[in-house]
């Protein structure tokens, strides 16, 4: 009968540990679709003709999806190499907003 009992503290151990998972996964997963809606929004619907202009415009938003979905990861993840890429894509982001901004403003 003892064994029996262990399999049962074990598949209560292991269902209380998959609800954990699921419940913070649902957490970050409701938060990359935020995220990604707001990208959608924000991409603009009229093009210029002008290629550099609409780049720049596409690429904003696009930058600004990576940066809050990089933040995603930094505040829900535990793997330490995506934590760091996501750490690097938000700084590599930002400069990169900046640098589509500026040639907007030319």
């Amino acid at each position: 009968m003892r064994p029996l009992l262990t399999l049962t503290a074990a598949t209560m151990l292991t269902a209380a540990t998959a609800a954990l998972a699921a419940e913070h996964s649902a957490s970050s997963t409701c938060d990359y679709k935020v995220a990604m809606a707001m990208v959608d929004k924000a991409m603009p619907m009229n093009f210029t003709g002008d290629a550099d202009a609409d780049f720049a415009r596409l690429m904003i938003p696009h930058h600004q999806g990576a940066i809050a979905i990089a933040e995603i990861e930094l505040e829900h993840g535990k793997d330490p190499m995506l934590r760091k890429m996501a750490q690097t894509m938000v700084a590599k982001q930002k400069e990169e907003i900046s640098s589509l901004e500026h040639s907007l403003a030319d």
